[in-house]
């Protein structure tokens, strides 16, 4: 179900691992049943110095990475963390990138499928001003307490997010929902995902 996954966000030295940027922090929360049940953070050493715009735009500084763990042994700890569970990220196919370019660098791999809170909310939230996940925040109503562009308060925030967004998507689905209903599909949110914004409306009166 789209309610049991690992919500995750990664902080980086820029915006390709293809071009060498590398990933500096991670941070993630565990959602079983749409309950936080774990949490994973950790600032990780690339080993090279990040630029002074990384350092303002995060605020993660070059000291601060110097006496963390090497990528390697970070990136093998949350290996073992998502193990078995789906992934979600705002702007998954950033993240994703990133993951897929670390864990390549240890021989790592998992088996979860990713889904997008970004994509998912453009179809699902059409008059938001935009998909940022700031903005979604505050359109929603969404109390928070902490930094943006620190990955375990992105994380968190967006495992908000995600859990309104699902709470949406069942009033949308509205009298389709059975006796037995669990949560929502985990399939139904790929299709959502995947659905012009024009069709969403449709495809869920039809589920």
């Amino acid at each position: 179900m789209a309610n049991s996954l690992v919500v995750l966000d990664f902080e980086t030295t820029g915006l390709s691992p293809q071009q060498g940027d590398r990933a500096i922090e991670i941070g993630a929360v565990k959602l079983v049943n749409g309950e936080v049940v774990d949490s994973f953070q950790a600032l990780m050493n690339p080993g090279r110095k990040v630029s002074g715009f990384i350092e303002d735009y995060t605020g993660i500084s070059n000291e601060m990475l110097a006496s963390a763990k090497p990528n390697a042994e970070v990136m093998e700890e949350f290996c073992d963390f998502i193990s078995g569970n789906n992934l979600l990220a705002h702007n998954a196919s950033f993240d994703q990138k990133f993951l897929d370019a670390e864990l390549a660098k240890i021989g790592r791999s998992y088996q979860g499928q990713f889904v997008c809170s970004l994509l998912t909310s453009r179809r699902i939230y059409q008059d938001a001003p935009n998909h940022k996940l700031g903005t979604l925040i505050r359109y929603k109503g969404i109390i928070g307490d902490g930094s943006f562009h620190r990955a375990l308060y992105d994380a968190q925030m967006t495992a908000k997010l995600w859990q309104v967004m699902l709470l949406d998507i069942e009033a949308q689905l509205g009298e389709a929902l059975s006796s037995s209903y669990q949560g929502v599909p985990f399939s139904l949110i790929q299709k959502i995902a995947n659905t012009p914004k024009a069709k969403v409306a449709k495809l869920l009166a039809s589920y």
